[in-house]
């Protein structure tokens, strides 16, 4: 088949360089659109798991009566690099430790006026993102 750049029939046998042309350009805008969506999309993947993953910590510091216990200082300990965090228990007893490691293991435990609570761990094969414990102080 021969190729010419004016118009002409099918039954001539010619094909129409402008017909050829913008099928090529027309599939090469195409795979240029395809490859900067699935960037775009790539791009934001890191961040998204990195929110979608994080664990928290939370829950209540209790006396050995059962009541909430204020001003309990409750610590995390990071089973990775041994760094503490602590957190001052707020008015009704309540804690909260957010935005940890999903794969590191943790421990939880309270303090208040020489009375501790029993550690509690936080694994990093527990897939949940919510971890919630109740401390209670000993007597």
């Amino acid at each position: 088949m021969k190729s010419c750049n004016t118009p002409c029939s099918a039954a001539s046998g010619h094909v129409s360089r402008s017909v050829f042309t913008l099928d090529k350009n027309r599939s090469t805008y195409r795979i240029a659109i395809f490859f900067l969506l699935a960037l775009a999309l790539l791009a934001n993947v890191p961040a998204l798991r990195a929110q979608s993953t994080q664990k928290v910590v939370q829950g209540r510091v209790v006396a050995s009566e059962g009541q909430p216990q204020a001003s309990a200082i409750v610590y995390l300990k990071n089973g990775k690099t041994n760094d503490i965090k602590s957190f001052i228990s707020t008015a009704d007893g309540s804690y909260r430790f957010g935005q940890l490691s999903p794969d590191i293991d943790y421990e939880v435990w309270a303090e208040y006026q020489g009375k501790k609570s029993p550690t509690k761990t936080v694994s990093s094969f527990d897939s949940r993102k919510l971890m919630i414990y109740e401390l209670k102080l000993g007597k």
